[in-house]
């Protein structure tokens, strides 16, 4: 129980750094986000729980493959928030996007032989 709540309370503390300092920065709160803090976490947490290669072999490669699809949204984002439309739509479209392009890249992937 200590330990899950380790993990989540560390977790916790960057997703609210990334939060303040963006308050300060933008630039500098998006090159924070944009570390793959979380998802080095994420493995850590694996490797210690498990302790197995190929587990961490594929989710170390199928996080590289869903973050292609998701970086649209930063892109989606602001330009419908710099063409008026509200925080909370343009965030939700921006959600949609990404979802849609999963859902087609590992249709895509799939006809390769590629499960994710």
């Amino acid at each position: 129980m200590t330990y899950l709540l380790i993990k989540a309370v560390l977790s916790a503390i960057i997703i609210v750094a990334v939060s303040e300092i963006a308050r300060r920065s933008a630039g500098f709160g998006a090159l924070i986000a944009s570390l793959p803090l979380i998802s080095v976490l994420g493995m850590i947490w694996l490797w210690r729980d498990t302790g197995d290669p190929v587990r961490m072999a594929d989710h170390a490669l199928a996080t590289f493959w869903f973050v292609l699809p998701s970086l649209p949204m930063f892109l989606v984002i602001p330009l419908l928030l710099k063409r008026g439309l509200g925080f909370w739509p343009a965030l939700g479209i921006g959600c949609i996007v990404t979802i849609l392009l999963y859902l087609m890249m590992v249709a895509m992937l799939s006809r390769f032989g590629v499960r994710l």
